[in-house]
């Protein structure tokens, strides 16, 4: 059996790649005798775009030097997707990815279904073009695409899929109102496996982990980076910038961003896979969360684990000496193994049909 994953594994993006190589090594895992490839395939102006926002230069908040480091990460993801993902030719369009003669293809994770997104190329990953005898999808989020003006292909390409399962309540709703049918939610597929370990050299201290909490109300941020200070704990970005962090830690290849999350104190992020990977390596976070998409996304996966209380409001204090609703992750990895298994079910129904 010959499998393919469709799905953004090709942009410069910690959970992009990690979430395409997590869904990549579980098929492997369960189909070890079948061919199982991540379509190479590439859509420009999505793949430009986001390479490109990495050479931008942030007066406010990165240094010459942090910069140097940062617009050496799409090379750094370039040479993980070579080492790490099995991946077919280079492809444009569904008349070439159709050469490969799938048996099956598997579409998702991450926010392949967000049609509104005018940077990506939706049509292909509703399968338009695509000839396969079974087409089916994993875990893809719709991001803050609505059932208001659906376009006509999402409708025409939903009808081919053999079965779906989407990542959050939103992609629920919005295909159930176009096919009538509510779909599985199931875990994204960070969440199905663990990952290599590869360390990051650091001194041997205590940190704070930054990850995207974009706008953090400056009062806030003070008050953690005095914290910091007065405990002797270090500060550190996940692949991110900022001047004022205690060194650069921009340039990691995926293994080494989840060794930061692994071996952090206390994580502070705004993204889904910031959230998802915090859970994982069962450390105690906060989000804020500014962008519609994200909050949606992370509230969800937050909701379905039963996790309360992470939002950082006006009145937050930071204090590790007296933590309050800290998450009881024994409760948690009850729930996760509850859908780890049903995802995994899930999954070998789709592609054993």
């Amino acid at each position: 059996m010959k499998i393919g994953i469709l799905t953004h594994h090709f942009i410069a993006n910690f959970g992009a790649f990690l979430q395409a190589y997590a869904l990549q090594e579980t098929i492997k895992h369960e189909y070890p005798d079948a061919e199982v490839k991540i379509v190479n395939y590439i859509h420009l102006k999505h793949c430009i775009v986001n390479n490109g926002g990495w050479f931008r230069f942030y007066l406010s908040r990165e240094t010459p030097r942090a910069w140097f480091h940062k617009i050496h990460l799409p090379y750094r993801f370039w040479k993980a997707r070579q080492e790490h993902m099995n991946l077919t030719p280079l492809y444009f369009n569904a008349a070439e990815v159709n050469r490969e003669n799938f048996d099956v293809i598997v579409v998702g994770s991450d926010e392949v279904w967000n049609f509104s997104d005018p940077k990506g190329d939706a049509e292909i990953k509703f399968g338009i073009g695509l000839n396969c005898p079974r087409l089916v999808s994993y875990a893809p989020s719709v991001g803050n695409s609505t059932a208001d003006n659906v376009p006509q292909y999402v409708k025409k390409g939903l009808a081919k899929f053999k079965s779906i399962s989407v990542r959050d309540t939103l992609g629920q709703d919005l295909v159930e109102h176009i096919t009538g049918n509510r779909p599985q939610k199931v875990l994204d597929p960070t969440f199905l496996l663990d990952f290599p370990k590869e360390e990051v050299e650091l001194p041997n201290k205590d940190y704070i982990l930054f990850y995207y909490a974009e706008h953090l109300p400056r009062k806030i941020k003070k008050q953690i980076f005095e914290y910091a200070n007065e405990h002797g704990l270090a500060v550190y970005g996940a692949g991110e910038c900022d001047k004022a962090y205690t060194d650069i830690t921009v340039n990691l290849t995926p293994f080494q961003w989840v060794h930061m999350f692994r071996n952090a104190k206390f994580v502070i992020t705004g993204t889904f896979h910031g959230v998802a990977f915090s859970i994982e390596n069962q450390r105690q976070f906060k989000v804020f969360l500014t962008q519609k998409n994200r909050i949606k996304k992370v509230e969800d996966l937050l909701s379905s684990l039963n996790i309360t209380n992470r939002n950082i409001d006006d009145n937050y204090i930071f204090d590790l000496d007296n933590p309050t609703d800290e998450i009881d992750y024994k409760a948690v990895n009850e729930m996760i193994k509850v859908h780890r298994t049903s995802s995994l079910q899930y999954l070998r129904n789709a592609i054993n049909g």
